[in-house]
């Protein structure tokens, strides 16, 4: 790569790294506003000078940095933080020819973006994404890889249930990109802008039990909910508070960051979590007992999840196979074996059936569950 390609994709690189390192310069500063105020900061020294692209979006050009936007997040020892991108979805092909264009000094960034708002299959939106230092988010690519395998399983044989993979990518050694799920807040942010549990607030946001747009974001809430428990189940997802798991404007659930998986876990790998989290006020939006019509619907799409992925299990095994070498933190010596023993390929599908409600009771107000909620609270102030 020559000329003006190698100096589009140079200042790109460039750009985001810029970015990138705004992770360093705020991990000296306490949580709180004093590394808010510095997120700032940085971010105000960030300048557009050409065209440019998110690295988990390279289908839109940036347009603006919401110089507002910086917000750490949760962890006080990396440091990640969002921001947010006004962007223009143009693709791939389109961009690429842009970018070369302005180095090549044909056009400028301004007359570009003007000719890109009145081409009628181009759109303009924010898009939020954060930046990490200090985590090797190739073990969440791996997660949302074998996520969008699932997600694929389910479309090719019907099955109308919810999962929402996002994007990922891996910058440099220990840093990257995370793409922020559209139209959604954490279980955490809910809980510190009221004091409803998850329930009320269905209630006070879709309506009360008769209303037909509580019953369809309920049913979204289901949907969503026994996808992922399948997918926690199987993968052996764990650090589930409430920082780790959204909600959409839709009413599904939607799980977030894959940093413990397969044989990690937090703590010393004790393996603490249950199999999937199936918390208390989780239960009250799906009929508040096992034997609630809502609940048994729930129950009932997680069999018909795992039966279905059961006979694919070989290429689930084989894409975590071409990740062993990397040695990330997850690999411990038996992922494979183990991987392989949860889809139980061995059981007809009716004592598969009977294995998976065994696990779906095991995880019924599972008390570890609320016991890592109250250590969250205590370590990291995360209410639930």
């Amino acid at each position: 790569m020559e000329g003006a390609a190698r100096k589009f994709y140079d200042s790109e690189f460039d750009l985001f790294k810029q970015i990138t390192d705004i992770s360093g310069k705020i991990r000296p500063f306490p949580k709180g506003e004093s590394r808010k105020k510095a997120c700032l900061t940085a971010l105000a020294e960030i300048h557009l000078k050409t065209v440019t692209y998110l690295p988990s979006n390279p289908e839109a050009i940036v347009l603006d940095i919401d110089y507002k936007s910086g917000t750490p997040m949760q962890s006080a020892a990396k440091a990640p933080f969002l921001a947010r991108f006004k962007v223009l979805h143009c693709g791939i092909q389109k961009l690429e020819r842009l970018g070369v264009a302005a180095h090549q000094q044909k056009h400028t960034l301004e007359a570009d973006i003007r000719f890109l708002s009145r081409s009628e299959d181009s759109s303009i939106c924010w898009q939020a994404a954060i930046f990490k230092v200090g985590d090797d988010v190739r073990q969440d690519m791996l997660a949302l890889q074998l996520m969008s395998l699932m997600r694929n399983i389910f479309n090719s044989v019907g099955l109308d249930i919810r999962l929402f993979p996002y994007r990922v990518v891996a910058t440099g050694p220990g840093c990257g990109v995370i793409e922020c799920v559209p139209n959604s807040k954490s279980r955490d942010q809910l809980g510190r802008q009221t004091d409803f549990g998850l329930y009320e607030y269905f209630l006070t946001t879709y309506g009360d039990e008769n209303t037909e747009t509580l019953q369809l974001a309920r049913r979204n809430f289901i949907r969503s909910m026994a996808a992922y428990s399948v997918f926690s189940f199987l993968l052996q997802i764990k650090d589930r508070h409430n920082g780790n798991i959204m909600i959409d404007s839709d009413g599904h659930i939607v799980h977030i960051d894959f940093g413990f998986m397969f044989e990690s876990s937090p703590g010393g790998n004790l393996g603490f979590e249950p199999d999937f989290k199936l918390s208390q006020e989780m239960v009250a939006i799906m009929g508040g007992k096992m034997e609630a019509a809502s609940f048994r619907l729930f129950a009932s799409l997680c069999v018909q999840a795992y039966l279905a992925v059961r006979p694919y299990y070989k290429a689930f095994i084989a894409l975590v196979s071409l990740m062993l070498d990397t040695h990330l933190p997850c690999f411990r010596g038996k992922t494979i074996q183990q991987f392989r023993d949860r889809f139980a390929p061995q059981l007809s599908d009716r004592d598969a059936a009977k294995y998976m409600m065994s696990i779906i009771r095991n995880c019924f107000l599972n008390v570890r569950s609320k016991m890592y909620d109250q250590l969250q609270y205590i370590q990291n102030e995360i209410p639930y």
